[in-house]
């Protein structure tokens, strides 16, 4: 749930609403639906593919690839670039040859202009 819709900060006015969501709030809500949903069907051997919003991919590879807080806050995912993991039978990632760390799954697709995608990202919070 957004700050904003949480009833006890239903007295203050508008414009001091918080309409966002940090990344911790956002880890709260992707575990139990990695846990609950994903994981499960994983072990049961399905193949599975989770397209989401840049702040829940960041909440899963964090998890996954056990990200402190610090280096998370220095990770830019570039927006529609597939992101593979292969994960061993504890569900733990096998790390690729071609990673772009700190992550252990490989972006799909051409290395290099994957890198500049990601430089992108960065060049927007500028």
């Amino acid at each position: 749930m957004l700050p904003a819709n949480d009833p006890k900060y239903a007295a203050l006015p508008e414009t001091h609403s918080i309409k966002t969501e940090s990344l911790k709030t956002t880890l709260d809500r992707v575990l139990p639906f990695w846990h609950g949903s994903i994981a499960p069907d994983i072990k049961a051997g399905k193949r599975v593919v989770i397209a989401a919003h840049g702040n829940s991919l960041r909440a899963l590879v964090k998890y996954l690839d056990n990200i402190s807080d610090k280096e998370i806050t220095e990770l830019n995912i570039p927006t529609g670039v597939p992101l593979h993991y292969e994960l061993d039978e504890n569900l733990r990632p096998i790390p690729h040859k071609d990673a772009i760390a700190p992550l252990t799954g490989r972006y799909i697709g051409n290395q290099e202009d994957i890198k500049k995608r990601i430089f992108n990202v960065v060049a927007q919070t500028k």
